[in-house]
């Protein structure tokens, strides 16, 4: 897994992840707002299996031969 998440990217992936899953404690989204945990999850790995599969790279990191 070679990293392809940026900083800004991350950064915005895990306030949007917070935001989701406080809304999801509140009962303001309901149950949906724990998806969240995957833009968390992504931003804390520094790799989003999307990106992989679309060819994205936002960390500015080469790729392994």
């Amino acid at each position: 897994m070679t990293k392809n998440v940026g900083g800004i990217d991350r950064i915005l992936r895990i306030l949007v992840g917070l935001v989701l899953i406080a809304l999801a404690v509140t009962g303001t989204v309901g149950v949906w707002g724990y998806i969240g945990v995957v833009p968390l999850f992504t931003a804390l790995l520094g790799w989003c299996p999307a990106y992989s599969i679309l060819k994205v790279n936002t960390c500015g990191c080469k790729k392994d031969a």
